[in-house]
């Protein structure tokens, strides 16, 4: 079989070394890719959102199966015009990947279905959305731009002042684009965080191993927000009680909803969740494999990724067994001087054959950020690579993962050192 993977990061270079190791031994392609992805796979220099030029690519190869891994070409359609060209791929049509490029079309979703999630309204217009803010005057309160945003279009505000500031950067000054046309107000809602990716065939939902993300930059959650610093699976807040609350009151209702809405949806659905006093709650759905949690969700699964993958295309989901191993798994990024602001591109990164690290047994290193130069393998992003390693229990993995990410150099490299740290504090009370 020959695969093509559409995306260029971490997340795309776990699901090829996932699919790597496939006993069907499929031929593996990205595009774009990137240095440390083309150990792996044949890169083809197409960006991911170029839906024309990518189907005609995937045409031209003759692909048996694509895997969209990228929100922006699942939200443009790209499922839809691969199935037309007679290919096809893992992930959601246009209609179902709304669930992420919609604020307003989740939150009404979960609204429609009683789908528990944090209490909200939506506005198109900056006055109104800031005279609601005031009316109600909680703070914390939380903006969200209504499509795509990289991950960034969600602002926290802690009084007046910054909601304006919020509402003016989103809607009035659009540093989002069109993404900014409509805003969703919601209230803020506290408790530990925890994301459950599953695999869905618009009918069945398979909850893989949970994960906790962290994504400020610097140590003790503290600094700017970033695409996510690191990663452990599993959750230990995530405990077999919230799993069964989660997945009668949130996972099974919302494949539910989709199908019923006639959008069902196909490929890996994320619940981005908060378990609050009152319960858990969906704080956002993503449409596809989040990234850095796929660098630790994957690593654990034992089952072949590409027999799972292809039983969501075809509805038989129920019929296919999907194994996780017992353990843990650590991620560690390595991220450029100056991420998630300005930092430079282009340092060579020593201490790695073949984009690997020998003699480092249970450990993978999932390129995000990098590009071949003269030979070398050098920088090419804020998030360089994801240092994953797994383990018996989470301090295991947490001890490889940081001695495997010691053993990595480049200029400027920068690393959080306490990723997992509330993971062990809630295992440690447990």
């Amino acid at each position: 079989m020959k695969i093509l993977v559409v995306g260029g990061g971490g997340r795309e270079h776990a699901i090829l070394r996932a699919l790597k190791k496939s006993p069907l031994q499929p031929q593996l392609y990205c595009a774009p890719g990137n240095g440390g992805i083309g150990y792996d796979a044949v890169c083809k220099a197409i960006p991911a959102t170029d839906v024309a030029a990518m189907v005609a690519y995937a045409k031209e190869e003759g692909f048996d199966y694509a895997v969209v891994a990228q929100d922006d070409p699942l939200a443009l359609g790209m499922v839809d015009e691969l199935a037309k060209a007679g290919i096809p791929a893992f992930g959601p049509n246009a209609a179902a990947a709304r669930i992420e490029a919609s604020k307003v079309f989740s939150k009404d979703l979960m609204k429609k279905y009683g789908i528990p999630t944090a209490a909200y309204e939506t506005f198109d217009d900056a006055a109104a959305a800031m005279g609601y803010i005031r009316a109600r005057g909680q703070y914390p309160v939380v903006i969200k731009a209504d499509g795509l945003a990289l991950g960034k279009g969600v602002l926290i505000c802690q009084d007046e002042a910054e909601a304006e500031a919020g509402v003016k950067e989103i809607m009035l000054d659009k540093k989002f684009g069109a993404s900014g046309n409509r805003v969703v107000v919601e209230e803020f809602l506290t408790g530990p965080e925890v994301s459950v990716l599953s695999f869905c065939d618009g009918k069945t939902v398979v909850p893989m191993v949970s994960s906790m993300d962290h994504k400020r930059a610097l140590d003790g959650d503290e600094g700017l927000n970033t695409g996510g610093m690191g990663t452990v699976a599993p959750n230990p807040y995530y405990t077999p009680d919230v799993a069964a609350v989660c997945m009668e009151t949130i996972f099974k209702p919302t494949v539910a909803a989709m199908a019923a809405e006639g959008c069902p949806f196909k490929g890996c659905l994320y619940f981005g969740l908060m378990l609050t006093p009152n319960g858990p709650k969906v704080i956002e759905y993503n449409c596809r494999f989040g990234d850095p949690e796929a660098q630790v969700v994957l690593p654990l699964l034992e089952s072949d990724l590409l027999t799972v993958m292809q039983a969501t295309t075809n509805g038989t989901l129920d019929k296919t067994e999907v194994k996780f191993r017992a353990g843990a798994a650590a991620c560690v990024v390595l991220a450029s001087g100056g991420y998630p602001v300005a930092y430079e591109k282009g340092k060579e990164i020593a201490g790695l054959t073949e984009g690997q690290l020998p003699d480092a047994p249970d450990v993978t290193v999932y390129h995000a950020g990098t590009a071949c130069k003269d030979g070398r393998l050098v920088t090419a992003g804020g998030r360089v690579l994801g240092v994953t390693a797994t383990g018996d229990t989470l301090p295991q993995a947490l001890d490889k993962a940081y001695a495997a990410a010691r053993r990595i150099h480049f200029e400027g490299v920068h690393m959080r050192s306490d990723i997992g740290r509330r993971a062990l504090a809630a295992l440690s009370q447990n």
